[in-house]
């Protein structure tokens, strides 16, 4: 059973997300259009920048600079040392003048709000995510995550999960050699 378009692109998606280097929500994106991969990202450090993964709290605990700092959510976006999986397949796109306007955007986590702009002012067509954004604040959130996705205009905006038969078929490739002869030789 072949995966369908949607889900192949989630699974990459997820694939890019094992590059990330935040403790605390691995993410990974993919830019697609005409089911062509145009750019790729996930949530990390900027080049050169100290990776959270490659460190420990005093206590032995998953590394997050904010939480070091100990700022709170409210202000995380201006202490956290990742760019978003969003704004680095964006970045990646422009280093090398990939257009990306009516693309397509597969995203382990639903985009922040910084996202949404971002995908909007870059005229991204689609958006599909594999896990909602949740928040302390959830009635506000759901708000003005629903005002923000009309705004920007989005002809598809949907949570996209993988089905258990894609996945049951997917693994055993991941974990085995999948160029394999399947027929016998004649």
């Amino acid at each position: 059973m072949r995966p369908s378009w949607d889900e192949y692109f989630m699974l990459i998606a997820k694939l890019v997300s094992t590059r990330s280097t935040c403790n605390s929500r691995p993410t990974g994106a993919v830019l697609v259009k005409d089911r062509q991969i145009l750019a790729t990202g996930y949530n990390g450090s900027m080049p050169g920048a100290p990776h959270c993964t490659d460190q420990t709290m005093p206590d032995g605990s998953p590394y997050c600079h904010r939480r070091a700092l100990q700022v709170a959510d409210s202000d995380k976006y201006n202490f956290c040392r990742a760019s978003h999986a969003e704004a680095n397949a964006i970045a990646q796109a422009a280093r090398h003048g990939v257009a990306i306007k009516g693309a397509s955007l597969y995203v382990t986590l639903e985009p922040c709000y910084v996202c949404l702009k971002l995908l909007a002012t870059a005229q991204i067509d689609r958006v599909y995510f594999e896990l909602g954004y949740d928040s302390k604040d959830a009635d506000r959130d759901r708000y003005w995550r629903r005002q923000a996705v009309w705004e920007a205009g989005f002809s598809v905006y949907q949570q996209l999960v993988i089905s258990p038969e894609t996945l049951a078929n997917v693994v055993p490739a991941l974990s085995e050699i999948t160029s394999r002869r399947r027929l016998l030789s004649v």
